[in-house]
């Protein structure tokens, strides 16, 4: 199976590998897997408490070239970006940009669980920013 340029290039040059510290109450952390393939994605997210972006996003992937690609795509997708924003991130955006045949493409929806998991993880840290964040749209929006 040949691997797209883009998919070789965030594997043998992966962007924001690393951790962040779980303890911090601005961080969450997505931990997923995928049983048929051995494939294990943990993605973590720094979230600005006042503005609720992701100002940091760290991966740490063990799996096969697609599934480290995803993460890393994934990661410079979601900084700088809104958590309501990088919600919208989805696994096809994922296929498209790498290029992923068929048989990989479990590895973009771990990529996108990990997004959704570590948002979640935050917001259970934060109860109140759900409500937050409806509000700063409204008053961007107006």
């Amino acid at each position: 199976m040949a691997y797209s340029d883009k998919v070789v290039d965030h594997y043998n040059n992966p962007r924001n590998v690393g951790s962040l510290d779980k303890k911090d109450p601005s961080v969450g952390t997505g931990l997923v897997g995928a049983p048929e393939c051995g494939d294990v994605m943990r993605l973590q997210i720094k979230v600005n408490p006042e503005t609720h972006v992701i100002e940091e996003a760290k991966f740490k992937t063990f799996g096969c070239g697609s599934a480290i690609a995803s993460s890393s795509l994934a990661t410079e997708w979601i900084k700088g970006k809104s958590v309501q924003d990088a919600l919208k991130i989805s696994n096809t955006d994922i296929v498209k940009e790498l290029s992923l045949p068929p048989v990989k493409i479990h590895c973009s929806v771990l990529a996108e669980d990990a997004i959704r998991a570590a948002i979640s993880d935050w917001k259970k840290k934060h109860p109140d920013a759900q409500a937050e964040a409806s509000q700063a749209e409204v008053r961007t929006t107006a």
